[in-house]
């Protein structure tokens, strides 16, 4: 684990090599060496982040209901968001991971990075209490709030066109997908119709996700329709958008 004393520096605190150690210890390195692992840790992080989240949210937004609370919360906490704030602090190359997962470049994935980070906040409770940890989540986390990139990173997509579809009555959703290319290197373009209203498109390598990318392409233009028709006055991701219970 070379040079994770520059880690700490990065998290603006100090921890003992062996909690370090342990924060850093993903389940497949501990399989291969008969030793601990950080996921005790993790569940711990998990929790912590989620209180300070929460009360920063209660705190900084009085007058948006629970369900958008939730949201901005989910927005936070997702394993993407604390997968990028664990690339920004240099997580990855500190993780300890077993042969498979190093040989499958385990250090960048999404899933270990946040699950590292979590155990690191953690850590970081343990060894200097929850003031500690707020700071760290204030310095990385929480301006991510409204980041466009993180919006668009950490929502579901489909679930929110879905859920406002349904609520202004605009129609039926569907996602018309169509493929091409060879069976090694085949792609989907599926297209967002809404009623009888054509949205945007997302071209990827399984349905699935062709589908997600369809429909954050279509975002922007639906709220624009929906602001047009006198419906909402403003985007509903945007923290500051009062919605009712």
């Amino acid at each position: 684990m070379a040079k994770a004393t520059e880690l700490t520096k990065r998290l603006g605190v100090s921890l003992d090599p062996e909690t370090l150690r342990l924060a850093l210890t993903h389940r497949s390195w501990a399989y291969e060496h008969d030793g601990a692992h950080n996921e005790r840790l993790e569940f711990l992080g998990d929790s912590v982040l989620g209180f300070c989240v929460t009360t920063f949210i209660f705190d900084q937004y009085p007058s948006v209901a629970e369900s958008q609370m939730t949201a901005l919360r989910a927005r936070l906490v997702s394993t993407q968001t604390l997968a990028h704030v664990a690339r920004n602090i240099g997580v990855g190359p500190h993780i300890r991971l077993g042969k498979g997962e190093q040989q499958s470049n385990g250090q960048d994935k999404d899933s270990i990075l946040a699950d590292t980070m979590e155990a690191l906040l953690g850590a970081v409770y343990l060894t200097h209490g929850l003031d500690a940890v707020k700071a760290i989540i204030a310095e990385n986390v929480l301006p991510l709030i409204d980041d466009e990139e993180t919006i668009r990173r950490s929502t579901d997509w489909k679930t929110l066109i879905r859920q406002i579809a349904g609520q202004h009555d605009l129609g039926e959703v569907v996602y018309d997908v169509t493929g091409e290319g060879p069976d090694h290197a085949h792609t989907y373009t599926a297209r967002l119709l809404i009623g009888e209203k054509r949205y945007g498109q997302g071209t990827a390598t399984s349905k699935k996700d062709a589908e997600k990318l369809a429909a954050g392409a279509s975002w922007n233009t639906l709220v624009g329709d929906l602001m047009a028709m006198g419906v909402i006055d403003e985007d509903p991701l945007s923290p500051g958008h009062k919605t009712s219970n």
